[in-house]
Parts: C-alpha cells; sequence; structure tokens
C-alpha cells in the first residue's frame, strides 16, 4: 500500500517525475494495473478534487496533476486488455456553438477521466446536431456541455431540444457548466445537472449515475 501512497502522493503534488518512477516500480514490483490506477492515480485525483473544492487547490494545480495522471496513464494503456478497463461511465463534453473557451472544459474532462470516467471530447464551437450526431454514435451516460460567454448559452436549450427531437433524451443526462451558468439557468433548461467547477463536475456525474 505504501507503493500507491507514495504514487498518490506525486500525482497531488503533481510531480511528473515521481510519479512516473513510482508506477514503473509498481509495475515492476508486479502490482496489478487496475490497483495502480485506482489506488494510486485514481486516489490522488480524488483528493486534488477534495482540495479544490475547499479551496485549497487552484486550478493550475489541477492541470498539474491531471498532466502527472495523463503521463503515468501511458505507462498502463499497454498493459490493459481491450475491455479490461472498467469504466464509471462514458460522457460526451463540448463546448457550445459560438464558444471557443475550452480551459475549464478541458480541466472538466482530465477531472473527470481522472475519476475513472470515459471521455469523448467534441472539443470546442459544437452546434446541436453534432451533439445529437456523437450521442447516437458513442451512446454515453452523460453529454457534458460548458460555455463561458453569457451570448453563447442559448445553445445549451437549443441542443437539449436537438437531443430531445432525435428521442434520446431519456437515454442520456444531461449537465452543464461554465462561467456565466447558474445552478437556476440548469433547471429552467431542464438539464439534469449543474457544477460550478471541475471537482463539483465530477461530484454531480457520480450523483447523476449513482455512484458512491
Amino acid at each position: 500500500m505504501s507503493d500507491f501512497k507514495a504514487l498518490s502522493d506525486a500525482v497531488i503534488k503533481g510531480d511528473i517525475n515521481a510519479a512516473v518512477a513510482q508506477t514503473q516500480q509498481a509495475l515492476e514490483a508486479g502490482h496489478n494495473p487496475h490497483d495502480v490506477i485506482d489506488k494510486g492515480l485514481v486516489a490522488g485525483m480524488d483528493e486534488v478534487g477534495n482540495r479544490f473544492s475547499k479551496g485549497q487547490f487552484f486550478v493550475p494545480q489541477m492541470l498539474r496533476a491531471a498532466k502527472t495522471m495523463q503521463e503515468c496513464m501511458k505507462l498502463l494503456h499497454p498493459l490493459l486488455k481491450e475491455g479490461d478497463v472498467v469504466s464509471k461511465g462514458k460522457i460526451l463534453i463540448g463546448t457550445v456553438k459560438g464558444d471557443l473557451h475550452d480551459i475549464g472544459k478541458n480541466l472538466v474532462a482530465m477531472m473527470l477521466e481522472g475519476a475513472g470516467f470515459e471521455i469523448v471530447d467534441l472539443g470546442v464551437d459544437v452546434p446541436p446536431e453534432k451533439f445529437v450526431e456523437k450521442v447516437q454514435e458513442n451512446r454515453p451516460d452523460i453529454v457534458a456541455m460548458s460555455a463561458l460567454l453569457s451570448t453563447t448559452m442559448p445553445a445549451m436549450p437549443q441542443t437539449i431540444t436537438a437531443i430531445e427531437k432525435a428521442g434520446l433524451r431519456d437515454k442520456v443526462k444531461v449537465m452543464i457548466g461554465g462561467a456565466p451558468v447558474t445552478e437556476k439557468y440548469a433547471q429552467e433548461i431542464k438539464s439534469d445537472g449543474y457544477a460550478s467547477d471541475a471537482g463539483g463536475a465530477v461530484n454531480k456525474a457520480k450523483g447523476l449515475l449513482g455512484i458512491p
């Protein structure tokens, strides 16, 4: 367990070299790659999310931790067989039509991936019809939309309407976020959830899918 504690601590600190070294050591010691991910990497990212929600960590520290986890995953991915990873759920994420901001969206995607979700990132300026097309193609559990401008927020209800018209609304949960977005707005447009930050997005996604 000390191997995983050192790995988790390295992820929390955003120490890429130490984390990669700990990952390598854990594998050489014969640990299962899944345990390295769950007890080392994901446990570390969970703590990062907790500290962020308490105001102890800020965006640069979260980005550094997420980057650290990604570097460790490069060692682990080749050892995982197809279908070997049990995902907590699949999340389709994108910034809505007309909006080119992606820092917040990228951070949320990295935190969700760090928490064990499978992420399909559609990028920025995603029109409603593309969200619909990708929902049909990927069958996600959750559609996550981001808007950083009040002028692009109307694309959120437009997208939800498009998903409804395609007969897919009962098959996915929809969560939204972004600087101008509020809980009240989320309720008005009949989304399933709202999060004000990346740590909150992880908790909201778990809540929507009934994951403790």
